[in-house]
């Protein structure tokens, strides 16, 4: 496969993550009208997907280095369209959530196999690069959904909004079919053993590298997926503003994370991992202070509106094109034996967090203002201290010991 056509299978593989949910989002409160639903149960057709996606991880990652990441990612592809029919033609809101668990399970397999692959084919250093490229397509990617998903839930409801993700899992089943090679140059035929998969998890999660960049893409995923399950509410119900506009407001944060990728890969080429998400982590810092403080400042006064919100997200969002590009790829750097299973235990611990963030952020829903504000303080708080401490201690990848 030539290095263009990898990057842009992960690319597809890892926009699956943006175009499950920020498609979605601009419809949420459609769907929650439409069937006459809570807030709270609103929130469980995201929390059911990222729970079902992260535990899906652990299955998927053994599974991928037994048999391969081909046949996984196949797999994983036909049952994410099926899915996305499912969930259109939904008739009732267990009927969606079911719905989101089975994207959620489909999903994992994708981008489980994408982290995996990069570390079959490059060395940590190189890695990142690599993801970073990715991650740019991944955010081209996600500055259409919003606005395409405001549209269509505006022009046709939210049922063709749905449908649109299975419109892109069949592109991207087809072209795994038609050009993808195997990436594994060898199966590991004891990755199911029950007793080396345990294992492998305890030495991975022991790792003091891997609890490092771990860390810190969990931290700066639980920062994006506050903002992801608040600014629909915030925007469409606090500030009134159309589902559409609503979408551009999301077009313009995945701008803001495009660039935050362009300049990891500008900073990787002048200097280390390590003090590369360390300078971003300022700008992480800054989105979150200027959050909390616009937000209760600003709390009944007249200038206080999407300018308010979207200028410290934008912050936010450039250390996030930083911290998730040397994140994902440093959580896997190493383990070159284990990368499907290193990458599947760091998707499920970003996912579980993911999930209790959520149904936290279900019961602060009454004020979507503050729930955004205070989640986005606490992640940007945690991720300044990981990066400044324990990447720099321990992000460094230690060659695996023969006994492992």
């Amino acid at each position: 496969m030539s290095p263009k056509l990898i990057v842009l299978l992960l690319a597809l593989l890892l926009g699956l993550q943006p175009v499950t949910t920020d498609l979605y989002l601009p419809a949420l409160p459609a769907i929650t009208e439409g069937f006459g639903a809570s807030m709270g149960q609103a929130q469980l057709t995201l929390t059911a997907l990222l729970l079902a996606f992260g535990l899906s991880q652990l299955v998927w990652g053994p599974l991928s280095d037994r048999f391969g990441r081909k046949p996984i990612l196949l797999w994983g592809m036909g049952a994410y369209v099926l899915a996305s029919i499912a969930c259109a033609f939904a008739p009732n809101m267990t009927w969606l959530v079911a719905g989101r668990a089975l994207q959620g399970v489909a999903m994992g397999a994708g981008v489980m196999a994408a982290r995996a692959v990069v570390r079959d084919l490059y060395a940590p250093a190189q890695g990142a690069t690599v993801m970073s490229q990715a991650l740019t397509g991944l955010g081209i990617i996600a500055c259409t959904c919003a606005p395409i998903g405001g549209i269509l839930t505006d022009a046709l409801g939210w049922r063709v909004a749905l449908l649109m993700l299975a419109v892109f899992g069949s592109i991207t089943f087809g072209l795994l079919l038609w050009r993808f090679e195997e990436t594994l140059a060898r199966p590991n035929p004891h990755a199911l053993h029950l007793r080396s998969l345990l294992r492998a998890n305890w030495f991975i999660l022991r790792h003091p590298t891997f609890r490092a960049w771990n860390a810190l893409s969990t931290g700066s995923y639980m920062g994006l997926f506050t903002f992801l399950a608040c600014s629909a509410f915030v925007f469409t119900r606090s500030m009134d503003y159309s589902k559409t506009a609503y979408g551009f407001f999301m077009l313009s944060m995945s701008l803001s994370y495009i660039v935050g990728t362009f300049w990891c890969r500008w900073m990787l080429r002048r200097t280390s991992v390590h003090r590369a998400v360390a300078v971003a982590a300022i700008l992480t810092l800054s989105g979150g202070i200027s959050m909390a403080a616009l937000a209760y400042a600003g709390q009944g006064q007249d200038w206080y509106g999407a300018a308010s919100v979207m200028g410290p997200v934008y912050l936010f969002m450039l250390g996030h094109g930083v911290h998730q590009s040397c994140g994902q790829s440093g959580a896997v750097a190493p383990f070159p034996e284990k990368a499907g299973t290193a990458s599947a235990l760091n998707g499920f611990l970003m996912m579980l967090g993911a999930f209790f963030m959520g149904s936290w952020l279900g019961t602060q829903m009454h004020e979507p203002v503050f729930a955004l504000a205070h989640g986005l303080l606490l992640w940007s708080v945690v991720i300044a201290l990981v990066a400044w401490t324990l990447v720099q201690r321990h992000g460094r990848a230690a060659p695996l010991p023969a006994r492992a």
